[in-house]
Order: structure tokens, then C-alpha cells, then sequence
């Protein structure tokens, strides 16, 4: 249940006031200056026309500069040859922007449907909640929603796109308007960051999200949470290179998962569900262990005993799910995870992507399980969860 979308260059061209052209997201292609990526850190220089350097395509909205790299969409070539590098759409797969070529690869790699996180808006479409205008920041994260609900997840991805809504983060009451806005047309999941307080936003231990988190429990919409949708991916230090946070870009989920479970949203919004993508699984069973005891014998100055009322597995059980796309370990260890809170992802077009031998390496780390534990990995708890048909479907995606 995870995959991306690069966002074609009209979205928001074709979305937005005449007033906002000049200052809404629109691509330029230009020359790269500099880049880096140490610590966690992403860091690209926009070069002016004339200038020196690898031309490619660039996002620009009001300041920003963010352009498109190799590690958005690098599917379809070999691992030692992708670097972070500059590209255009031309060079690109077509199937991380347009529906009937993602449909298509989907063929190859045996995947019915995918539920797909946003690029350029970033995760939880923190791009926006960073942005100076809050006019514009809202226009451009509706226009968002209506391209992935009406366009990206329209009639003609047949129901096999899953639609995954942003929120303005700045705003819980706006957020809940937008959620409710969005079930109305079916939509069953919102991006939410992992650790809001990275994005300078109140934690989930205050009451300040509770109108987000009311509109997600009334309309049945899943929380889902991105590896780095908080715009901080862990790392050690300001020079450890980019392997170090791959490595542990798990960690983020970690985190986040321990503050929801010692958080009390699940007991005080009894239907919320929250899944975590790329987060991987092999990591949740000692966590639970762990938050038990720290439940069990601390809770009476662990600040929980008047909030958390059941362990924390149990919460975990009900209301937690958590994405994988590669993690034998963890599956060795499925009954310690919950056979009903795992689902399975392939991350196309990035270059953690199993595509297109998601089905060799499910098959692989899969085979000493039953033939319905692995229907449920692969179909049926994410069918439960998003309410899908029993085909795998959107319901509102057309005919399929």
C-alpha cells in the first residue's frame, strides 16, 4: 500500500486563479548548481538560464526550488547506476505520471491496485503548510486532492488507484473540512506527517488535532504516514552519508507509532486507524513488548495511567498497520506482528522499488505461510481496511 505519483506539470497550472500563475507550483526547466543530501538533508541550488551544469525539471512555488531527481522514479534502472542527478520528464518512466502507463507496469510487477503518496507537495504535503501565502497554501492543496480523486484515480485508472488526500497541516479545523470533503467522494485514507513536531506542529499528546482525528473516526479516512513525511529522516550526524538514514528510515515509524500508542487518541477515537508506509515490520514486535512493560510497571509516573486504560498491543492490534515491501525477518515473525496488520507494498517508481519482481520477492519471503495468511497480506487486509471491493477496487474508480 504504498507506491508514488510524480505529478504531471499541470496540475496546478490547470487548477488555480489566473492570479496565483505566477507564484503557484509550475515547472521550469533549468540548470542544477549544486546538490547534496548529507544528514538527512536535501539540499539543491537552482542555476539561472545560461548557466553551467545538468539541465532539468524544476518545481518552483513562491521560493522553493525543488527539482526532479533520479531517486523519484527510478524504476527501470540498474541499482549501480542511479545517482542523485537532475532529470526531466523525458527521461523519466512514464508510468510515474501517467495513469495507463502506471497501469500497465502495475501488469508487469502482478499488482492489482496501489494507493500512491504524493512528490512534489512531499509526503503530508508539508510543501504547503511551509509556504508564506495560506490562501494559495489551501487552493493548491485542494487542487491537489481533486487531481488525485477526479484524474489520477478517475475513470481511467479503473478503479485501481486508490485515492490519498492531503490536509492543510496548519489548520486541524480546516483539515477536518477537508477530510469530510474528501469521503463524501469515497476517499478512505489522508496523509498525516509521523512526527508532527519536526514540522513545527503541535504533538498528537495535545487536544490541537482532535478535530482532524474526529472527522478521520466519523468517516472511517486512515491516517497513513510516510518515512520522512515529517521532513526530518533520521540520520547520526551533519556528514553521515545517505546509506546510514536508508538503513534506518524505519526509526521514524518507531517513534511515532510509541506516541500514538502512549498518545490515548485510539480509546478516545474508537474507529481510528493508522497505517505506516515503508516503515517495514521486522522492528514492531519488541516495541510492543517493550511499551507493555513500560505500560505495566511505569504508567504510575510514565504520564499514560489516566489516558492508556489497555496495553499497548492491544491498541496496536486494532487500530495499526504496517506497510513492507521487503522484510523476510519480519515475516518470520508475523504472528509477534499481527497476521491482520501487515500489508504489502512495492514503493514504485523509487529505488527501494521490488518492481518488477515484487511477486518473486513476496513469493520468496512469503512461501512458508499458509495460502489465507498470505491473501490477507496481499489483498484482503488492505481490501478491509480502505474499503475496497472484493476485486481489490476503488469502488468510485469507474468500471473496472
Amino acid at each position: 500500500m504504498d507506491d508514488h505519483t510524480v505529478e504531471p506539470p499541470d496540475v496546478w497550472r490547470d487548477r488555480l486563479p489566473a492570479k496565483y500563475q505566477d507564484t503557484g507550483p509550475r515547472i521550469v526547466r533549468a540548470p542544477l548548481k549544486e546538490m547534496t543530501f548529507l544528514g538527512g538533508k536535501f539540499a539543491p541550488v537552482m542555476g539561472s538560464p545560461g548557466d553551467e551544469g545538468p539541465i532539468g525539471d524544476w518545481w518552483v512555488y513562491e521560493d522553493l526550488h525543488r527539482p526532479l531527481t533520479r531517486l523519484d522514479t527510478a524504476v527501470g534502472y540498474d541499482r549501480d547506476e542511479i545517482r542523485l542527478e537532475v532529470i526531466t520528464y523525458e527521461q523519466m518512466r512514464p508510468g510515474s505520471y501517467d495513469v495507463p502507463q502506471r497501469l500497465a507496469d502495475m501488469d508487469i510487477n502482478h499488482v492489482q491496485s496501489a494507493l500512491c503518496f504524493p512528490t512534489f507537495p512531499r509526503f503530508c504535503g508539508q510543501t504547503f503548510t511551509e509556504a508564506k501565502d495560506r490562501e494559495l497554501g489551501l487552493l493548491g492543496v485542494k487542487a491537489y486532492n481533486d487531481w488525485m480523486v477526479e484524474e489520477w484515480c478517475g475513470p481511467a485508472a479503473r478503479g485501481r488507484l486508490i485515492p490519498l488526500t492531503l490536509i492543510p497541516l496548519w489548520d486541524a479545523e480546516l483539515a477536518a473540512e477537508e477530510v469530510r470533503r474528501n469521503a463524501a467522494r469515497g476517499v478512505r485514507a489522508v496523509a498525516f506527517s509521523e512526527i508532527p513536531p519536526h514540522l513545527g506542529l503541535p504533538s498528537v499528546h495535545t487536544d490541537a488535532w482532535d478535530p482532524f482525528l474526529a472527522a478521520c473516526d466519523e468517516t472511517g479516512t486512515v491516517i497513513a504516514m510516510h518515512i520522512g513525511s515529517s521532513s526530518r529522516m533520521p540520520s547520526t550526524s551533519a556528514d553521515a552519508p545517505p546509506a546510514v538514514g536508508s538503513t534506518i528510515t524505519f526509526a521514524n515509524c518507531c517513534f511515532s507509532m510509541v506516541d500514538w500508542l502512549m498518545s490515548g487518541k485510539f480509546e478516545r477515537f474508537p474507529n481510528l486507524k493508522v497505517m505506516y508506509a515503508e516503515g517495514q515490520i521486522g522492528w514492531i514486535p519488541y516495541i510492543l513488548e517493550r511499551a507493555d512493560v513500560v505500560w505495566e510497571e511505569n504508567r504510575g509516573w510514565g504520564g499514560v495511567a489516566d489516558k492508556v486504560h489497555r496495553p499497548p498491543s492491544e491498541l496496536f492490534a486494532e487500530h495499526v498497520y504496517g506497510c513492507f515491501f521487503d522484510d523476510a525477518f519480519g515475516l518470520k515473525n508475523l504472528d509477534a506482528v499481527g497476521v491482520g496488520n501487515v500489508l504489502y507494498e512495492t514503493d514504485y517508481p523509487h529505488s527501494d522499488s521490488t518492481w518488477p519482481k515484487s511477486k518473486e520477492v513476496g513469493e520468496a519471503q512469503m512461501g512458508h505461510l499458509a495460502p489465507d495468511v498470505v491473501e490477507r497480506i496481499v489483498r484482503g487486509n488492505a481490501i478491509e481496511l480502505l474499503g475496497l471491493t472484493e476485486d481489490g477496487l476503488w469502488p468510485r474508480g469507474g468500471a473496472g
